[in-house]
């Protein structure tokens, strides 16, 4: 079997780093290029951490994609870079694996149409962390029988996007077993704008962000007498890896545009 050849966007960053770790360590991935807003026409080799990786740097996706002939890109950068990087890649017949958030419901319909105009696999997962992808399922069971929910999600001080892609996606699916209404006092007032967080058909999310934290959410049930707490926490990068691999050989062979992890495992 071939190796899948994978172009990585972002390599200095956090993520970024991890899945180089990742496609160096698994046998039938190859990595042929990253994309790095600078360090242009050099080696990854040339950048302190990756002296072992003789890939060249393209600072151009177009130019990348045209001279790498990629398989896969994995890109796990800003929202606004990888919305770009999605729309290339596809255009340029490569298969994107994409962990950035921010997307809007227009946005990735816009994939999902050139993902079928191109005949290739997309993936876009606000997570890919499998544990929290548990969280966001066990979530929409319990939101059958216990309609009252609140989330908090908790990010480092870094993140650009409120709520997170997690936080937005988990009220997405509680919903599909909700219906919408609105939570506490019929005649609640927030005295302080915001108080009750952002608002989701009815479902208040508040988003944390403090140094020290990785990714972290807790969603809150109550009922009469009684109270459901699932969370699930990422403490490094490298938890959202095995997800990474999971999409990275899904997207080999599915055709179709994926939105979530929570449709590629069982």
């Amino acid at each position: 079997m071939n190796p899948i050849k994978i172009v990585i966007a972002g390599p200095r960053g956090k993520m970024g780093r991890e899945a180089v770790k990742l496609v160096e360590v698994t046998n039938h991935f190859q990595l042929v290029a990253v994309i790095d807003k600078i360090n242009d026409g050099l080696k990854l080799s040339s950048i302190e951490g990756f002296q072992q990786k003789d890939v060249p740097i393209y600072k151009d996706p177009e130019k990348c994609f045209q001279l790498e002939t990629p398989d896969v890109l994995i890109d796990l950068t800003t929202p606004d870079v990888g919305k770009k990087h999605t729309k290339l890649a596809l255009q340029y017949g490569v298969r994107p694996v994409v962990g950035t958030t921010g997307f809007t419901e227009d946005e990735l319909k816009a994939v999902q149409t050139l993902s079928e105009q191109k005949g290739l696999g997309a993936v876009i997962a606000p997570n890919f962390a499998i544990g929290a992808i548990l969280m966001m399922k066990f979530s929409q069971m319990a939101a059958k029988y216990l309609t009252d929910v609140e989330i908090i999600e908790m990010h480092h001080d870094q993140k650009l996007d409120a709520p997170s892609g997690t936080g937005l996606k988990t009220a997405e699916m509680i919903s599909v077993n909700r219906p919408e209404k609105r939570q506490g006092h019929p005649d609640e007032k927030e005295t302080l704008d915001g108080a009750r967080g952002a608002v989701y058909q009815g479902i208040p999310i508040h988003s944390v962000r403090l140094p020290g934290l990785v990714g972290h959410q807790q969603v809150m049930f109550g009922g009469d007498g009684q109270a459901l707490t699932i969370r699930h926490d990422s403490f490094n990068r490298a938890s959202f890896m095995s997800g990474v691999k999971l999409s990275v050989e899904t997207v080999m062979q599915d055709n179709n545009f994926i939105y979530g992890l929570e449709n590629i495992i069982e």
